[in-house]
């Protein structure tokens, strides 16, 4: 009996219709910097001769994965977004800044995640993910047992998985989901761990929205050695 697929963890995939611009940008840059569509996925060879990779799951727009993507040349920032305007919105953040080291996956990013080798992450991003505010939809959120495990498989020992949402309730379920993972361990000591954003987070336009209901929650855990 095949296992049934993950509840959907994002909503629509489209809205407005696409600029003409990011239209051409779907066709024609896209199928450019897509992984592989079948198979295993060697983070090593989608670019040769970087340093690591990285991955942002679910990035919106592209503001921050684009930005990380310029002040770290060395590094394939490996993103995964469904939403199809979010997908055009990023691919002009990476034609307007001529940038060689970002791949994207437009679709769920679990697909991605499980042809992923084991330890081949250096950083993991998930940065406010579609919070499912009412109860009964808490089921579909991302951050869940499942999530963190295939996390902690994908990171190196030492690598990072850092999480952020501005809904307090999801706050609290990322942090039960964090601390029960043992692969993980959090190093936060003091408030401002956990309520300032880490020295290289790049902020969206989307995040000063504050749309959540309480401030931006930072959590950011690091993979145990084996």
């Amino acid at each position: 009996m095949e296992t049934p697929p993950p509840l959907r963890s994002f909503g629509r995939i489209r809205s407005r219709t696409l600029k003409p611009r990011q239209a051409s940008l779907m066709e024609t840059l896209l199928p450019s910097l897509r992984p592989p569509a079948e198979g295993p996925v060697d983070p090593a060879g989608l670019m040769p001769g970087v340093r690591e990779t990285w991955m942002e799951v679910g990035f919106g727009g592209g503001e921050h994965m684009a930005a990380q993507a310029a002040a770290h040349p060395d590094v394939v920032i490996l993103g995964a977004e469904p939403f199809l305007n979010g997908v055009a919105s990023a691919l002009r953040h990476i034609d307007e800044m001529g940038l060689r080291n970002v791949r994207i996956h437009d679709g769920d990013a679990r697909d991605l995640m499980a042809r992923l080798p084991d330890a081949g992450l250096g950083r993991i991003f998930v940065l406010f993910p579609d919070p499912w505010q009412k109860a009964r939809h808490h089921k579909r959120r991302l951050v869940s047992p499942a999530f963190a495990a295939e996390a902690a498989r994908l990171l190196r020992p030492g690598g990072r998985l850092r999480l952020a949402t501005d809904w307090a309730d999801y706050a609290d379920q990322m942090l039960r989901v964090v601390l029960a993972e043992p692969r993980f361990e959090w190093r936060a000591e003091r408030a401002a761990d956990w309520r300032e954003a880490p020295a290289d987070h790049v902020p969206t336009r989307y995040e000063a929205k504050r749309l959540g209901d309480c401030a931006p929650v930072w959590l950011d855990v690091i993979r145990r050695p084996d």
